[in-house]
């Protein structure tokens, strides 16, 4: 009898023992400080929800990923590559499609992005899309 097959059964029994765990792991209910998405500043109020879940998309989208050491690797989006770069619409529709979905998806209440479409004029870039969550979709149009 070797070591090694009962070494691999007892780790892929552990595995499976700690799916079953997520799959009974409940998320908490969002909630956020709420945020005037024009200005950028704070509102003083408590937002929950799925406007818990856009005031986490802006912040996101706002924040230059790997920039900040207060901050995972994971989190933040890489949208100054597109400032001041001469690029075809195809090429920002699909790069910034997937910069955008791979930034948003970390967060465990969004589930994807569909009609995404951005728009670089200068040093702007407007986007819009709907992101699936599960508490159901939402508009975002967001200047970066």
């Amino acid at each position: 009898m070797s070591l090694l097959p009962s070494f691999m059964q007892a780790a892929a029994e552990a595995a499976l023992a700690d799916a079953a765990v997520m799959e009974t792991v409940e998320l908490p209910y969002p909630k956020e400080y709420g945020m005037d998405f024009e200005t950028g500043m704070l509102t003083g109020q408590v937002v929950t929800g799925i406007e818990a879940i856009k005031v986490w998309i802006w912040c996101a989208l706002h924040t230059q990923r790997f920039r900040y050491a207060i901050y995972s690797w994971d989190y933040g989006a890489d949208m100054e590559q597109y400032i001041g770069q001469a690029v075809t619409q195809e090429f920002l529709d699909t790069d910034c499609h997937d910069e955008v979905e791979e930034t948003l998806t970390i967060s465990p209440y969004i589930t994807g992005i569909d009609d995404f479409s951005a728009e670089l004029t200068g040093d702007h870039l407007h986007m819009a899309f709907t992101v699936r969550t599960i508490y159901g979709d939402t508009e975002v149009s967001i200047n970066v």
